[in-house]
């Protein structure tokens, strides 16, 4: 999911059995009224999907797991570029291998790209869709990184630093931005999907059913929604319960400080949780 600066909420999926159009990035305003949809090449493969202003424009960034590539777009859905597998790379033996799944950007404009469901790597691409290098490389060591599903830049600090759910490994990195692991953060850790920026907090949606805000330290802050266990990914949506997440997939601060959670369930579930005053 994504918000351009307009308010324009953008929300990649899949495209299920139960979809009347096979459009697979539906667009809301701010306050959820549905405006429209287009990606109809995204049925079926639609996973990551991120924002950057450049320039005067803002651009779309998505990552396809059914044609395993990363593609770039204007706001409309127009195509700038497409991403495949960075063979050259020297470590993928075919193109079958490498399952993209989400990006971060870097501040010099380049793209880190996460390797989600591939083979766990994390690549640096320029700002062209041109691959560059290996940044992390397979494994459960510092640096090393499983199933790398989600990225983020953290300006938090003194230098930016990329932040890493570390799925696989059941864990978020910390790593430079030219990959020196940096640190690594357990505490109320699960299998973190994403993270988002805002202020001093980090959120991040759990695919062991909750969604946590944690504080510069990495350290906690809150647990929202926690459903954990649960046995409900795919029962009918009747059964799921008011206030407790099944499986949160993504997560984004939206611009009046509300948190919008979509989930990882057959028949698809987005919540949004807005902040209490007082």
């Amino acid at each position: 999911m994504a918000q351009d600066a307009a308010g324009r909420i953008y929300l990649a999926h899949t495209v299920g059995g139960g979809s009347e159009k096979a459009l697979a990035v539906c667009v809301y305003e701010a306050d959820g009224r549905p405006v429209g949809g287009w990606g109809t090449d995204f049925a079926g493969g639609a996973h990551g999907l991120d924002l950057r202003k450049e320039g005067d424009r803002e651009y779309l960034y998505h990552c396809d797991t059914r044609r395993r590539c990363v593609v770039k777009t204007a706001l409309d859905g127009t195509v700038v570029w497409t991403a495949t597998c960075p063979m050259q790379s020297g470590v993928y033996g075919s193109a079958e291998e490498w399952c993209p799944t989400n990006v971060a950007f870097h501040p010099d404009g380049d793209l880190f790209v996460g390797d989600g469901y591939g083979r766990g790597f994390i690549h640096l691409f320029g700002a062209d869709g041109q691959w560059k290098k290996i940044i992390t490389k397979p494994g459960s060591g510092k640096g090393e990184t499983s199933c790398p599903h989600g990225l983020g830049i953290d300006l938090r600090g003194k230098e930016p630093m990329l932040v890493v759910a570390d799925r696989g490994n059941r864990r978020i990195q910390v790593l430079a931005l030219d990959g020196t692991p940096v640190a690594i953060h357990t505490d109320g850790v699960r299998m973190p999907c994403d993270m988002k920026f805002r202020g001093n907090l980090m959120l991040v949606p759990d695919l062991e059913s909750v969604v946590c805000l944690y504080d510069e330290s990495f350290k906690p802050v809150v647990a929202l929604g926690d459903g954990h266990p649960t046995n409900l990914r795919g029962q009918p949506t009747e059964s799921f319960q008011f206030g407790r997440f099944v499986h949160p997939h993504d997560a984004i601060w939206l611009a009046d400080g509300s948190i919008l959670v979509a989930e990882w369930v057959p028949q698809g579930r987005v919540t949004r949780l807005t902040p209490v005053k007082g």
